[in-house]
């Protein structure tokens, strides 16, 4: 079946198959947060974007196999409820922002800093610091040697729009400017765009309206 990426919580995952790497895409929680279980197909090797909420749903998705390591994206409480659990049963290493791992209750094994690899297998991603929705937010940018980038962005980047800055003129100048140069200026229209809540989008539907993002501030 084709990927749509458009999930609903207590339904199925959606899977998107590429030649190194398969994404699982599940809704979970009050918030409907996403969480992507990332698997390298050479290896069997899996990493989990947001351990967000509903621990056992997420034990379901991983399966048998556990996980080597889960990243969270940034530190606001609802990417973060399952994440005890989670590292309590599956033992992985634990990765965040480095300027938000003191506020996510589970202890960070890795900092992560901008321009960071994190490995799942034999698959690379790089993590990019975006600053605004909080201090320490990180997108992962896998890309695809096959294809397209795919780029994982929590809560800083959705269809229509940046994340939440609470209408705090630095806060969103910070995050258009990191996510414009960051990701806009550095991948192409076709880059795949995973949020942590909602439908995804692509860098190509949604780069004509930069400069109205920027006009209406939010």
């Amino acid at each position: 079946m084709t990927y749509s990426g458009a999930v609903k919580v207590g339904g199925p995952a959606d899977v998107h198959e590429l030649q190194d790497l398969m994404i699982s895409k599940v809704a979970v929680g009050a918030m409907n947060n996403n969480a992507y279980l990332l698997r390298c197909r050479a290896t069997g090797e899996q990493l989990l974007i947001d351990a967000a909420a509903e621990a056992e749903t997420l034990l379901t998705l991983i399966g048998d196999d556990g996980i080597a390591s889960v990243v969270t994206t940034h530190q606001h409480g609802d990417h973060w409820q399952a994440l005890g659990r989670i590292v309590e049963v599956t033992g992985p290493r634990t990765y965040a922002g480095r300027y938000d791992a003191e506020g996510i209750p589970v202890p960070t094994d890795v900092p992560v800093e901008d321009g960071d690899t994190i490995e799942v297998g034999r698959v690379s991603l790089t993590a990019r610091h975006l600053v605004g929705h909080t201090p320490g937010s990180i997108a992962l940018i896998y890309d695809d040697p096959h294809g397209h980038p795919h780029v994982f962005t929590g809560d800083c980047l959705f269809p229509g729009g940046v994340g939440n800055t609470w209408k705090d003129p630095k806060a969103f100048a910070s995050l258009i400017d990191d996510v414009e140069s960051k990701i806009f200026d550095e991948l192409p229209d076709e880059t795949w765009v995973y949020p942590g809540h909602g439908n995804d989008t692509t860098l190509g539907a949604e780069r004509p309206h930069l400069q109205e993002w920027r006009e209406r501030g939010w």
